[in-house]
Parts: C-alpha cells; structure tokens; sequence
C-alpha cells in the first residue's frame, strides 16, 4: 500500500489484532564455522528458490519482505577502510532512519549520547550501498536512508559487549518511541550485535542480493546465512516487518500472540535480568506494533541477553507436545514442566529457524503443523 509506513488503527471492520502472516525460510551452515562467500551465496540462492513463498503487491518489484543473517564479515568491513578492533570487541548493525537530513541527525546524536551512557562510543558511521531503482513505488514510497554503525568500547566493562549493545538498541527504540520524531516509525535498528548482522527490506527474494551490493562481494563471508521470504496474508508490509529479525527466521504464526503479548508485559514487573537495574528503562521487552514473529523475537533475545543459551531459551518458549502417544524421557518431560511455571507457551503452526554467535538450528511447533 503505497505510503503505508505505519499499521492503521482499528477503524470500521478493521482491526490490526486479526493480522497474521506466513512466510518461508531457510538455513544454509558450515558445521565446522568455517567461514566463506560461498555460504552467504547459497543463502541467496536459497531465498530465490522461495521466491514462491513471499508476496508481492500490486507491482512486481515491490515485494512483502525479504532478507538474510548472516555472521559480521570482519574481513569485508576492514576492505571498507573502517578500523575497527579485532573480530568480536566491537558492533555494528543497519540502521532504518527517515529521509529527512535533521531527523537523521537527532537521531543519531540520541544514538551517540545513548551509547556513551553504556561507555561505548559510535566509531563510524557507513552509508550501505543500496540500488534503490530497483524498487517498485510500494517499497520507493517508504524506503528509509540506511546507514551502517560500529560501536566499539569506550569504558571497560565486567558487562559482556553484546549485553551492552543490547541495551544501547533497547534504550534508543524506548527514547524514540517516546519521542515527538512524527516519523519515528521509519526508524529501526534491524541488528546491533558483536556477532551477527542482518540485511532486510521491504523486497522480493529475488531483489535481495541485488538492492544490497555488500551480499555479492567475494570478501562477505560468514559461517551461517539464515534466509527469509515474507508473505503478509493479511498484515501490511513494512521495512521493519521483514525477515530474518535478530535471532529468528519464523514461518507461520503465534496463535496465542495476544496472551503471550500480555503475560510478558505482566512479568515484567518480577523481572530482574541482573544486566540492568532498572528494567523499565528497557520496558517493553516486547516492541509494540510489530508482527507476531518480531514479538517472539524480543521475548527470545531478552532470555538469551539474561543468561540462557539459545536453545534452552527456545526450548522453554516453544516446548514440544508429549503424550502417550509420544512419549518422551522423565528428565525432558520435567524440564518442560519446570520452565511451565515460568513461562507459557507460544503456539501455532510455525518453524523457527535460530541463530546467534554460537548456535543456529531449527524447530517445528509444538503440533509439528510446519514440516
């Protein structure tokens, strides 16, 4: 929908709580972290074989959303002439900001006094190449100016760096959410991490590798590229909506996403992560108006950030179905009950495909509706 950069509100038979979606994804790994292009380039070769699996709107190079993950290309970014430390003591991520030169601005002065706070400091900044005559009027209309950032330590910490890289993401979307910006919604940080990066827009699978000049250079190498192809059955395509977010890939839907919404915004309360104090500078963990996927994603990254590892946190927010017809062990069965107390599940006909510095996989929902 041509200049549709924000979700309507509820009007006449319409109602945002109904939206639902369903996507394709893919995961291309080395076993052995070995790190190539030819990783990144089978990722890309993967999400044009989606390219069935995503929608388009009423053009065909305006696409519902599409985009990659991939693990930061430390070599790549040293070739750009951006001198950053060695591989791991310092972050980077695209930001999504408005067009308008003194928005842009202020926000990245937020952006900068943010990370200082954290005792960080914004080393660079980089304009990411981005061939923009590609994009049909739908995706033209809201494209942002996509910058690159790299946030290296300013203040030794006992605090690991992609805890306070969290936060600094954490801290600016509440700042800007909060803020009289009326463009504020053209904001958003993609990825701010020491370990992976993410690459996205409101694009056909096919336009991916294309739109991003960066995904196509020899030097852009990686271990793992987690692919997604969005198809929006009834939600509004954004750029912020599209896929992968920060440490998931998601086909299908949550069901249960309004009470899951609810009781973590209800929890928030007992919460204490030990990271931060104060857990309402940080509130809400789940961003609002974003798709179901992205709120499984917040509730995901905040678990991993409070000392989980990723498939534990998975496992506890998704927990397999067991009966007597499929039976599991006493220990697997007292595990899910356990982490029962703690937190409900978040149902639906889903495959959740994963990924951090450590670990990617996959998982069926609970019903095993998503093979």
């Amino acid at each position: 929908m041509k200049n549709a950069t924000i979700i309507p509100e509820q009007q006449g038979l319409y109602d945002p709580i109904n939206e639902h979606d369903a996507c394709g994804v893919g995961l291309v790994v080395n076993i052995n972290g070995e790190k190539s292009h030819s990783i990144v380039e089978k990722g890309l070769q993967v999400l044009e074989n989606m390219v069935h699996r995503g929608a388009e709107g009423a053009e065909k190079n305006t696409g519902d959303g599409a985009g990659i993950l991939v693990q930061i290309p430390h070599e790549f970014i040293l070739l750009q002439g951006i001198a950053v430390p060695e591989r791991g003591r310092y972050g980077t991520g695209l930001v999504f900001l408005p067009k308008n030169n003194t928005v842009q601005k202020d926000i990245l002065n937020r952006l900068e006094t943010i990370a200082l706070e954290q005792g960080l400091s914004i080393l660079a900044i980089r304009d990411v190449p981005v061939n923009s005559q590609l994009l049909g009027e739908g995706a033209a209309s809201n494209e942002p100016d996509i910058k690159q950032i790299f946030v290296v330590e300013k203040m030794p910490s006992k605090m690991p760096l992609e805890i306070r890289l969290y936060l600094v993401r954490k801290l600016i979307e509440k700042n800007i959410l909060d803020s009289d910006i009326a463009t504020k919604r053209n904001f958003y940080i993609p990825s701010l991490s020491s370990k992976n990066i993410v690459y996205k827009g409101m694009l056909t699978s096919m336009q991916v590798r294309l739109y991003y000049p960066d995904l196509t250079n020899i030097n852009f190498t990686s271990a793992m590229a987690l692919v997604h192809s969005r198809f929006s059955t009834n939600t509004f395509p954004t750029w912020d909506l599209a896929q992968p977010f920060r440490m998931l890939g998601h086909n299908g839907e949550i069901n249960t996403i309004r009470g899951n919404r609810r009781w973590m915004e209800a929890r928030e309360s007992v919460l204490d992560p030990k990271f931060i104090s104060d857990i309402t500078q940080i509130s809400p963990i789940i961003q609002p108006n974003m798709s179901d996927s992205a709120s499984l994603d917040n509730a995901l990254e905040f678990f991993v950030m409070a000392g989980m590892s990723l498939p534990h946190a998975m496992a506890m927010l998704v927990p397999e179905s067991f009966n007597d017809k499929n039976p599991i062990s006493t220990e697997l069965k007292s595990f899910y009950e356990y982490h029962s107390i703690l937190m409900e599940p978040w149902d639906g006909p889903a495959t959740l495909l994963f990924a951090d510095g450590r670990y990617a996989g996959g998982m069926l929902d609970r019903n095993g509706l998503r093979p």
